[in-house]
Protein backbone atom coordinates (compact mmCIF):
# COMPACT_ATOMS: atom_id res chain seq x y z
CA UNK A 1 0.00 0.00 0.00
CA UNK A 2 1.33 3.44 -0.93
CA UNK A 3 2.12 5.92 1.80
CA UNK A 4 -0.83 8.18 2.56
CA UNK A 5 -0.39 11.88 1.80
CA UNK A 6 -0.02 14.00 4.93
CA UNK A 7 -3.00 15.83 6.38
CA UNK A 8 -2.78 19.64 6.29
CA UNK A 9 -4.67 20.93 9.32
CA UNK A 10 -2.85 24.26 8.98
CA UNK A 11 -4.50 24.87 5.60
CA UNK A 12 -7.87 23.46 6.64
CA UNK A 13 -8.13 25.68 9.73
CA UNK A 14 -8.60 28.85 7.67
CA UNK A 15 -11.51 27.48 5.66
CA UNK A 16 -13.20 25.89 8.64
CA UNK A 17 -13.20 29.29 10.36
CA UNK A 18 -15.26 30.90 7.57
CA UNK A 19 -18.78 31.94 8.53
CA UNK A 20 -21.57 29.65 7.31
CA UNK A 21 -24.41 32.12 7.62
CA UNK A 22 -27.67 30.38 8.49
CA UNK A 23 -26.76 27.21 6.61
CA UNK A 24 -25.51 24.02 8.22
CA UNK A 25 -23.92 20.86 6.89
CA UNK A 26 -25.63 17.55 7.58
CA UNK A 27 -23.50 14.46 6.89
CA UNK A 28 -25.59 11.36 6.25
CA UNK A 29 -23.94 8.10 7.37
CA UNK A 30 -25.04 4.59 6.40
CA UNK A 31 -23.88 0.95 6.32
CA UNK A 32 -23.13 -0.35 2.82
CA UNK A 33 -23.49 -3.79 1.24
CA UNK A 34 -20.16 -4.97 2.66
CA UNK A 35 -20.76 -3.75 6.20
CA UNK A 36 -18.58 -0.66 5.70
CA UNK A 37 -19.59 2.89 6.54
CA UNK A 38 -20.31 5.47 3.83
CA UNK A 39 -21.26 9.14 4.08
CA UNK A 40 -22.24 12.19 2.04
CA UNK A 41 -23.10 15.75 3.01
CA UNK A 42 -25.98 18.06 2.22
CA UNK A 43 -26.72 21.71 3.08
CA UNK A 44 -29.68 22.55 5.31
CA UNK A 45 -30.77 26.19 5.51
CA UNK A 46 -31.56 26.21 9.24
CA UNK A 47 -30.55 24.70 12.56
CA UNK A 48 -32.00 21.20 12.91
CA UNK A 49 -34.05 20.61 16.04
CA UNK A 50 -35.70 17.27 15.21
CA UNK A 51 -35.13 14.33 12.89
CA UNK A 52 -38.37 15.14 11.04
CA UNK A 53 -36.78 18.31 9.65
CA UNK A 54 -34.26 16.33 7.59
CA UNK A 55 -35.05 15.25 4.05
CA UNK A 56 -35.07 11.76 2.59
CA UNK A 57 -32.07 11.57 0.25
CA UNK A 58 -30.61 9.01 -2.13
CA UNK A 59 -27.37 7.61 -3.52
CA UNK A 60 -26.04 5.18 -6.14
CA UNK A 61 -26.46 1.76 -4.58
CA UNK A 62 -24.70 0.04 -7.48
CA UNK A 63 -21.45 1.62 -6.25
CA UNK A 64 -21.91 0.35 -2.68
CA UNK A 65 -23.02 -3.25 -3.35
CA UNK A 66 -26.58 -2.39 -2.36
CA UNK A 67 -28.42 -2.33 -5.69
CA UNK A 68 -28.06 -3.44 -9.33
CA UNK A 69 -27.07 -0.90 -11.97
CA UNK A 70 -30.46 -0.96 -13.71
CA UNK A 71 -32.26 0.06 -10.49
CA UNK A 72 -29.53 1.78 -8.53
CA UNK A 73 -31.30 4.42 -6.42
CA UNK A 74 -31.19 3.68 -2.70
CA UNK A 75 -32.99 6.05 -0.37
CA UNK A 76 -31.62 7.43 2.89
CA UNK A 77 -34.15 8.03 5.65
CA UNK A 78 -32.72 9.98 8.61
CA UNK A 79 -33.04 8.06 11.87
CA UNK A 80 -30.87 9.89 14.46
CA UNK A 81 -28.48 12.83 14.53
CA UNK A 82 -25.49 13.94 16.60
CA UNK A 83 -23.28 17.00 16.96
CA UNK A 84 -20.47 17.18 14.42
CA UNK A 85 -17.05 17.38 16.14
CA UNK A 86 -15.26 18.11 12.85
CA UNK A 87 -17.28 21.07 11.54
CA UNK A 88 -18.67 22.01 14.99
CA UNK A 89 -21.23 24.81 15.33
CA UNK A 90 -24.74 23.65 14.43
CA UNK A 91 -23.48 21.10 11.91
CA UNK A 92 -24.64 17.52 12.43
CA UNK A 93 -23.91 13.88 11.68
CA UNK A 94 -26.96 11.86 10.65
CA UNK A 95 -27.46 8.10 11.01
CA UNK A 96 -29.65 7.02 8.10
CA UNK A 97 -31.49 3.84 7.14
CA UNK A 98 -31.34 2.48 3.58
CA UNK A 99 -34.50 1.68 1.57
CA UNK A 100 -35.01 0.29 -1.92
CA UNK A 101 -36.96 2.10 -4.64
CA UNK A 102 -40.06 0.00 -3.87
CA UNK A 103 -40.02 1.17 -0.25
CA UNK A 104 -38.72 -2.08 1.26
CA UNK A 105 -35.72 -2.05 3.62
CA UNK A 106 -32.43 -2.63 1.83
CA UNK A 107 -30.60 -5.90 2.59
CA UNK A 108 -28.21 -3.89 4.80
CA UNK A 109 -30.95 -2.28 6.85
CA UNK A 110 -30.93 -4.33 10.04
CA UNK A 111 -31.91 -1.21 11.94
CA UNK A 112 -35.43 -1.44 10.53
CA UNK A 113 -35.96 -4.92 12.01
CA UNK A 114 -34.14 -4.13 15.26
CA UNK A 115 -36.42 -1.13 15.82
CA UNK A 116 -39.48 -3.36 15.40
CA UNK A 117 -38.12 -5.80 17.98
CA UNK A 118 -37.27 -3.02 20.44
CA UNK A 119 -40.75 -1.54 20.14
CA UNK A 120 -42.39 -4.93 20.77
CA UNK A 121 -40.17 -5.51 23.82
CA UNK A 122 -40.47 -1.98 25.23
CA UNK A 123 -42.09 -3.18 28.47
CA UNK A 124 -38.86 -5.08 29.28
CA UNK A 125 -36.78 -1.98 28.45
CA UNK A 126 -33.71 -3.80 27.04
CA UNK A 127 -30.37 -2.11 27.68
CA UNK A 128 -27.11 -2.87 25.90
CA UNK A 129 -23.44 -2.09 26.23
CA UNK A 130 -20.94 -3.09 23.54
CA UNK A 131 -17.18 -3.35 24.03
CA UNK A 132 -15.72 -2.51 20.61
CA UNK A 133 -12.25 -3.92 20.07
CA UNK A 134 -10.23 -2.90 17.00
CA UNK A 135 -6.71 -3.04 15.61
CA UNK A 136 -4.58 -0.25 14.17
CA UNK A 137 -2.45 -0.59 11.06
CA UNK A 138 0.08 1.67 9.38
CA UNK A 139 -0.56 2.85 5.83
CA UNK A 140 1.85 0.19 4.53
CA UNK A 141 -0.34 -2.57 5.97
CA UNK A 142 1.83 -3.43 8.96
CA UNK A 143 0.44 -3.30 12.52
CA UNK A 144 0.86 0.20 13.89
CA UNK A 145 3.95 0.52 16.08
CA UNK A 146 5.21 -3.01 15.43
CA UNK A 147 8.78 -3.55 14.21
CA UNK A 148 8.75 -3.50 10.41
CA UNK A 149 8.90 -7.08 9.19
CA UNK A 150 9.00 -8.43 12.72
CA UNK A 151 7.04 -8.88 15.92
CA UNK A 152 6.92 -7.12 19.26
CA UNK A 153 7.51 -8.83 22.60
CA UNK A 154 4.84 -11.39 23.60
CA UNK A 155 1.50 -10.32 25.02
CA UNK A 156 1.52 -9.36 28.66
CA UNK A 157 2.47 -5.70 29.20
CA UNK A 158 0.06 -4.20 26.66
CA UNK A 159 -3.37 -4.67 28.25
CA UNK A 160 -4.28 -1.37 29.96
CA UNK A 161 -0.60 -0.56 29.49
CA UNK A 162 1.18 2.71 30.20
CA UNK A 163 4.45 3.85 28.68
CA UNK A 164 6.35 3.92 25.40
CA UNK A 165 6.69 0.51 23.80
CA UNK A 166 3.55 -0.72 25.59
CA UNK A 167 0.90 1.50 24.01
CA UNK A 168 0.58 2.82 20.48
CA UNK A 169 -1.36 5.78 19.00
CA UNK A 170 -2.73 7.11 22.27
CA UNK A 171 -3.15 10.51 20.58
CA UNK A 172 -5.63 8.98 18.12
CA UNK A 173 -7.49 7.17 20.89
CA UNK A 174 -7.80 10.29 23.06
CA UNK A 175 -8.99 12.30 20.06
CA UNK A 176 -11.67 9.73 19.38
CA UNK A 177 -12.81 9.66 23.00
CA UNK A 178 -13.22 13.43 23.15
CA UNK A 179 -14.98 13.54 19.76
CA UNK A 180 -17.48 10.93 20.97
CA UNK A 181 -18.24 12.98 24.08
CA UNK A 182 -18.68 16.13 21.98
CA UNK A 183 -20.98 14.37 19.52
CA UNK A 184 -23.19 12.97 22.27
CA UNK A 185 -22.18 9.32 21.94
CA UNK A 186 -22.71 7.45 25.21
CA UNK A 187 -19.11 6.26 25.40
CA UNK A 188 -18.31 4.88 28.83
CA UNK A 189 -14.60 4.15 28.63
CA UNK A 190 -11.47 3.08 26.72
CA UNK A 191 -8.49 0.82 27.31
CA UNK A 192 -5.51 -0.62 25.50
CA UNK A 193 -6.11 -4.30 24.70
CA UNK A 194 -4.09 -7.50 25.11
CA UNK A 195 -2.51 -7.45 21.65
CA UNK A 196 -0.20 -4.51 20.93
CA UNK A 197 -1.78 -1.86 18.65
CA UNK A 198 -5.22 -3.13 19.66
CA UNK A 199 -7.65 -0.94 21.61
CA UNK A 200 -11.18 -1.03 22.95
CA UNK A 201 -13.88 1.51 23.66
CA UNK A 202 -17.14 0.80 25.42
CA UNK A 203 -20.49 2.28 24.39
CA UNK A 204 -23.50 2.11 26.69
CA UNK A 205 -25.56 1.42 28.53
CA UNK A 206 -27.97 2.39 25.75
CA UNK A 207 -31.66 1.59 25.67
CA UNK A 208 -33.07 -0.27 22.70
CA UNK A 209 -32.26 1.04 19.23
CA UNK A 210 -29.92 3.70 20.64
CA UNK A 211 -27.21 1.03 21.02
CA UNK A 212 -26.87 0.55 17.29
CA UNK A 213 -27.00 4.28 16.57
CA UNK A 214 -24.35 5.19 19.14
CA UNK A 215 -21.95 2.38 18.19
CA UNK A 216 -22.29 3.14 14.48
CA UNK A 217 -21.55 6.80 15.09
CA UNK A 218 -18.56 5.93 17.30
CA UNK A 219 -17.19 3.72 14.51
CA UNK A 220 -17.62 6.53 12.00
CA UNK A 221 -15.81 8.98 14.25
CA UNK A 222 -12.90 6.58 14.73
CA UNK A 223 -12.47 5.94 11.00
CA UNK A 224 -12.80 9.63 10.21
CA UNK A 225 -10.29 10.75 12.85
CA UNK A 226 -7.86 8.03 11.80
CA UNK A 227 -7.78 9.70 8.37
CA UNK A 228 -6.10 12.70 9.97
CA UNK A 229 -3.47 10.52 11.62
CA UNK A 230 -2.76 8.40 8.54
CA UNK A 231 -3.74 5.26 10.47
CA UNK A 232 -5.96 2.44 9.22
CA UNK A 233 -8.58 0.97 11.58
CA UNK A 234 -9.42 -2.72 11.22
CA UNK A 235 -12.48 -4.44 12.69
CA UNK A 236 -11.32 -7.87 11.56
CA UNK A 237 -11.86 -10.34 14.44
CA UNK A 238 -8.54 -12.13 13.96
CA UNK A 239 -5.93 -10.00 12.16
CA UNK A 240 -3.31 -12.70 12.86
CA UNK A 241 -4.69 -16.21 12.58
CA UNK A 242 -1.37 -17.78 13.60
CA UNK A 243 0.71 -17.06 16.64
CA UNK A 244 -0.24 -16.30 20.22
CA UNK A 245 -2.17 -13.11 19.51
CA UNK A 246 -5.63 -12.23 20.77
CA UNK A 247 -8.50 -11.59 18.39
CA UNK A 248 -10.94 -8.69 18.49
CA UNK A 249 -14.52 -8.95 19.69
CA UNK A 250 -17.57 -6.84 20.37
CA UNK A 251 -18.68 -8.31 23.69
CA UNK A 252 -22.34 -7.43 24.13
CA UNK A 253 -23.72 -6.76 27.60
CA UNK A 254 -27.47 -7.15 28.07
CA UNK A 255 -30.08 -6.46 30.70
CA UNK A 256 -33.84 -6.03 30.93
CA UNK A 257 -36.33 -4.89 33.51
CA UNK A 258 -36.55 -8.49 34.71
CA UNK A 259 -32.80 -9.07 35.02
CA UNK A 260 -32.39 -5.77 36.85
CA UNK A 261 -35.03 -6.63 39.48
CA UNK A 262 -33.63 -7.61 42.92
CA UNK A 263 -34.77 -11.06 43.98
CA UNK A 264 -35.79 -12.07 40.45
CA UNK A 265 -32.88 -11.01 38.26
CA UNK A 266 -30.74 -14.15 38.34
CA UNK A 267 -33.70 -16.38 37.47
CA UNK A 268 -34.45 -14.14 34.48
CA UNK A 269 -30.78 -14.22 33.42
CA UNK A 270 -30.70 -18.04 33.63
CA UNK A 271 -33.88 -18.28 31.54
CA UNK A 272 -32.44 -16.00 28.88
CA UNK A 273 -29.17 -17.94 28.75
CA UNK A 274 -31.18 -21.13 28.13
CA UNK A 275 -32.96 -19.45 25.22
CA UNK A 276 -29.66 -18.26 23.77
CA UNK A 277 -28.23 -21.78 24.02
CA UNK A 278 -31.09 -23.19 21.94
CA UNK A 279 -30.32 -20.72 19.16
CA UNK A 280 -26.52 -20.82 19.37
CA UNK A 281 -26.04 -21.61 15.66
CA UNK A 282 -28.43 -18.85 14.56
CA UNK A 283 -26.62 -16.30 16.68
CA UNK A 284 -23.17 -17.39 15.54
CA UNK A 285 -24.31 -16.88 11.92
CA UNK A 286 -25.17 -13.27 12.78
CA UNK A 287 -22.18 -12.55 15.01
CA UNK A 288 -19.68 -11.39 12.39
CA UNK A 289 -17.59 -12.62 9.46
CA UNK A 290 -14.48 -14.75 10.05
CA UNK A 291 -15.49 -15.27 13.67
CA UNK A 292 -14.42 -18.91 13.45
CA UNK A 293 -10.82 -17.67 13.36
CA UNK A 294 -11.36 -15.97 16.72
CA UNK A 295 -13.64 -18.37 18.63
CA UNK A 296 -11.14 -21.19 19.04
CA UNK A 297 -11.40 -21.81 22.78
CA UNK A 298 -8.12 -19.99 23.28
CA UNK A 299 -7.19 -16.37 24.00
CA UNK A 300 -10.21 -15.72 26.26
CA UNK A 301 -12.84 -17.21 23.95
CA UNK A 302 -15.18 -20.16 23.92
CA UNK A 303 -15.13 -22.61 21.02
CA UNK A 304 -17.47 -21.62 18.20
CA UNK A 305 -19.03 -25.10 18.08
CA UNK A 306 -20.01 -25.18 21.75
CA UNK A 307 -22.26 -23.07 23.92
CA UNK A 308 -21.17 -22.47 27.51
CA UNK A 309 -21.86 -20.10 30.36
CA UNK A 310 -20.30 -19.35 33.71
CA UNK A 311 -19.70 -16.81 36.43
CA UNK A 312 -16.64 -14.61 35.84
CA UNK A 313 -15.43 -17.03 33.14
CA UNK A 314 -14.00 -15.28 30.07
CA UNK A 315 -13.61 -18.59 28.27
CA UNK A 316 -17.38 -19.04 28.05
CA UNK A 317 -19.95 -18.00 25.47
CA UNK A 318 -21.89 -16.14 28.16
CA UNK A 319 -20.25 -14.59 31.22
CA UNK A 320 -22.19 -13.55 34.29
CA UNK A 321 -20.14 -10.99 36.26
CA UNK A 322 -19.32 -12.19 39.76
CA UNK A 323 -20.96 -9.22 41.45
CA UNK A 324 -24.17 -9.90 39.52
CA UNK A 325 -24.26 -13.54 40.68
CA UNK A 326 -23.62 -12.45 44.27
CA UNK A 327 -26.24 -9.69 44.39
CA UNK A 328 -28.74 -11.72 42.36
CA UNK A 329 -29.62 -9.24 39.61
CA UNK A 330 -28.07 -7.07 36.91
CA UNK A 331 -26.71 -7.88 33.45
CA UNK A 332 -24.76 -10.56 31.58
CA UNK A 333 -22.24 -10.58 28.75
CA UNK A 334 -22.43 -12.39 25.41
CA UNK A 335 -18.77 -12.85 24.47
CA UNK A 336 -19.41 -14.44 21.08
CA UNK A 337 -19.91 -11.39 18.81
CA UNK A 338 -16.94 -10.46 16.64
CA UNK A 339 -15.54 -6.96 16.31
CA UNK A 340 -17.11 -6.53 12.85
CA UNK A 341 -20.74 -7.19 13.83
CA UNK A 342 -23.66 -5.11 12.65
CA UNK A 343 -24.84 -3.83 16.05
CA UNK A 344 -28.46 -3.55 14.90
CA UNK A 345 -28.49 -7.16 13.74
CA UNK A 346 -27.01 -8.44 17.00
CA UNK A 347 -29.15 -6.41 19.40
CA UNK A 348 -32.32 -7.07 17.41
CA UNK A 349 -31.64 -10.81 17.33
CA UNK A 350 -30.91 -10.90 21.07
CA UNK A 351 -34.22 -9.22 21.84
CA UNK A 352 -36.10 -11.57 19.53
CA UNK A 353 -34.50 -14.65 21.12
CA UNK A 354 -34.70 -13.58 24.75
CA UNK A 355 -37.96 -11.65 24.87
CA UNK A 356 -40.16 -12.28 21.83
CA UNK A 357 -39.81 -15.95 20.82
Amino acid sequence: MAKLPPSRPDLLAHYMSLDQGDSIQAEYIWIDGDGELRSKTTTVNHKVESIQELKEWNFDGSSTNQAPGHDSDIYLRPAAFFRDPFRKGNNILVIAECYNSDGTPNKTNYRHYAKKAMDLAKDEDPWFGIEQEYTLFDADGSPYGWPKGGFPAPQGPYYCGVGAGKVFARDLIESHYRACLYAGVNISGINAEVMPSQWEYQVGPCAGIDMGDHLTLARFLLARIAEDFGIVVSLHPKPFATGEWNGAGAHTNLSTTSTRTPGKGMKAIEDMIMKLEKKHAEHIAAYGDDNELRLTGKHETGNIADFSSGVANRGCSIRVPRHVAEQGYGYFEDRRPASNIDPYRVTGLCVNTMLLD
